[in-house]
């Protein structure tokens, strides 16, 4: 199982919200591409990194940010928020970024995202508010329950999908175990656990179930709750 560190961009800077609510914004890192190399240094191997800003405004408003973290560092680097066409997919990993994230597109346009994924490394995000699947940066709440819309793309060449329970997210209340077996179940896809995570023994839970991927590390390493380097070791 992989741990994806997490960088959310706000107009530059790395933040995390709390169950995605833009307001809740709090500041860790004017220097994103610095806590990359942090992470680097500690043993990981990939990056998460959200656009904030994109994913609210359907643009790509970090990328200045992005092209730098990239720059910095040899991680593999995933990379969502506000990506919405070939355009912003192919702009992005011409810049290096290892695969790109659909998630807003992934439900109002699945054909898309499946034509896509037969050409380029793409990741579906699915992210959900009481088992239904929220887009627009989480502002809009659809009548698709997650899972439903994890099996749509089961056979379509995705390379993973991120689950995300955003009433978990930032909250550092745990991850949400069952909810993310229920999406690896639906789509028989490599599924990384997002939202909730509070200490080493929410990942080491994660690892023991044997169905999950990877999971994505974020405020819990930013308010000290959990120890990277640690982990790292642990899941090795």
């Amino acid at each position: 199982m992989d741990i994806f560190p997490a960088i959310d961009l706000k107009e530059g800077k790395a933040v995390r919200l709390s169950k995605g609510l833009m307001d809740s914004a709090k500041i860790y890192s004017d220097t994103p591409s610095d806590l990359a190399k942090k992470f680097e240094d500690m043993g990981a191997k990939w990056l998460h990194i959200v656009d904030l800003d994109g994913a609210f405004a359907g643009e790509m408003k970090n990328f200045d940010t992005i092209c730098n973290i990239v720059k910095a560092t040899k991680l593999k680097v995933q990379v969502g928020g506000g990506i919405r066409d070939e355009a912003r997919i192919k702009r992005y990993l011409d810049l290096g970024v290892r695969r790109t994230i659909l998630g807003s597109v992934a439900l109002n346009d699945p054909n898309f995202v499946k034509s896509m994924a037969k050409i380029y490394p793409i990741v579906v995000g699915i992210d959900a508010k009481n088992g239904f699947v929220a887009t627009q940066g989480w502002a809009d709440v659809s009548q698709v329950r997650a899972e439903i819309l994890a099996k749509e793309f089961a056979n379509a060449g995705v390379e993973a999908i991120i689950c995300t329970d955003i009433a978990k997210d930032g909250m550092l209340g745990g991850v949400n175990v069952e909810f993310s077996l229920q999406i690896a179940r639906a789509s028989g896809l490599e599924t990384i656990a997002s939202g909730g995570v509070s200490s080493l023994d929410d990942v080491l839970r994660l690892k023991e179930c044997g169905e999950i991927s990877g999971v994505i590390v974020g405020k819990a390493f930013y308010e000290g709750k959990i120890d990277l380097k640690i982990a790292f070791n642990k899941i090795s």
